[in-house]
């Protein structure tokens, strides 16, 4: 089979595409014809070895897929034939064919596209834990989200009212980006600079109750200041590169509290809470209620031109790798 290969930890640029043999079908695992598969950015940090989990060389890039069951376990809730979304783990993704236990494989909604559906699960299931677990989402809060064009951006303008919000602010680099997230739903959109000045006249002063924060970098600070009294900065991670301190005394001055959000290590440590999430997400997808992201379609031939977007920041919205 086909499928973009990390031979090399040198970055994005050291992917290649080429025949590896197919996965074997194991005990409880579902066989997979892949026709999609999404990237995030832990992809192009494990091209580099930068990762906190590393997979052993070589390794096929992406963690999760959207296909066509080919085969299944007897008694599984999937079976050949299903259209499916799947999390395949540490890597195994942008390849043609692919196995993964069968709880890390969900049925799709017939009106979510296989493309989408490739971007639906690492952003979506992401932003969910965010809001719902860590951030404690009521009815009504404001929520912020910076790098808004980006994939978990973007699922944070998707799901937030969804999930509760009244008001989602957006805050970007660009233009262009401006109008990326005001087409996934912000209610309001702040250019990167000046931000913390807009956030409070769009606020009258109060400030926002969640700031979900997948960029990091120097405008930490700045979130925290953000915050209305009681409010929570969501931790997502660090594209900016650096990874910023807190002065906690900062935090006493409004009772605000910084607060980590790992999704995938609470899914590991926590059996069954994929399921509790797709339970709740699904419906919304299958209803319109939350609409499915619209991705930037790569051909597997040029996974690593969809890995460096990402990498060089480039990338509005979902990175979506094509198979079929």
């Amino acid at each position: 089979m086909r499928a973009a290969v990390v031979s090399k930890l040198e970055g994005p640029e050291a992917i290649e595409v080429r025949d590896i043999p197919e996965p074997t079908a194991y005990p409880g695992g579902v066989v997979i014809d892949v026709h999609a598969a999404g990237i995030a950015f832990p992809d192009v940090l494990m091209t580099r070895g930068q990762y906190q989990m590393k997979p052993q060389l070589p390794y096929v890039v992406g963690c999760e897929i959207a296909g066509i069951v080919r085969s299944a376990p007897e008694g599984a809730h999937v079976q050949a034939g299903d259209r499916v979304v799947a999390l395949t783990l540490l890597g195994n993704a942008a390849a043609e064919v692919a196995v993964t236990p069968a709880e890390m494989v969900f049925k799709l909604p017939d009106n979510v596209s296989l493309e989408s559906g490739a971007g639906v699960l690492f952003n979506d299931l992401t932003v969910h834990f965010c809001l719902r677990k860590r951030g404690r989402l009521a009815e009504g809060e404001t929520v912020l989200v910076h790098g808004a064009a980006g994939g978990i951006g973007t699922s944070t303008l998707r799901l937030a009212q969804a999930f509760g919000a009244g008001r989602v602010i957006a805050v970007v680099s660009t233009e262009e980006k401006a109008e990326v997230a005001r087409a996934n739903g912000a209610t309001d959109v702040v250019l990167t600079d000046g931000w913390l000045d807009a956030v409070k006249e769009i606020t009258g002063g109060r400030g926002v109750d969640i700031v979900l924060d997948p960029v990091g970098g120097d405008r930490f600070t700045d979130s925290v200041r953000s915050l209305a009294s009681g409010g929570r900065l969501l931790v997502v991670g660090f594209t900016a590169g650096d990874i910023p301190t807190v002065k906690v005394n900062r935090l006493l001055l409004k009772n605000v509290e910084v607060v980590g959000a790992a999704w995938g290590e609470w899914a590991m440590t926590h059996p069954g809470y994929l399921q509790e999430q797709w339970a709740e997400v699904e419906p919304l997808l299958a209803n319109g209620k939350i609409t499915p992201p619209e991705p930037i379609l790569y051909n597997l031939s040029h996974t690593a031109e969809a890995v460096s977007a990402l990498d060089k920041r480039t990338a509005t919205g979902k990175v979506v790798v094509t198979l079929r």
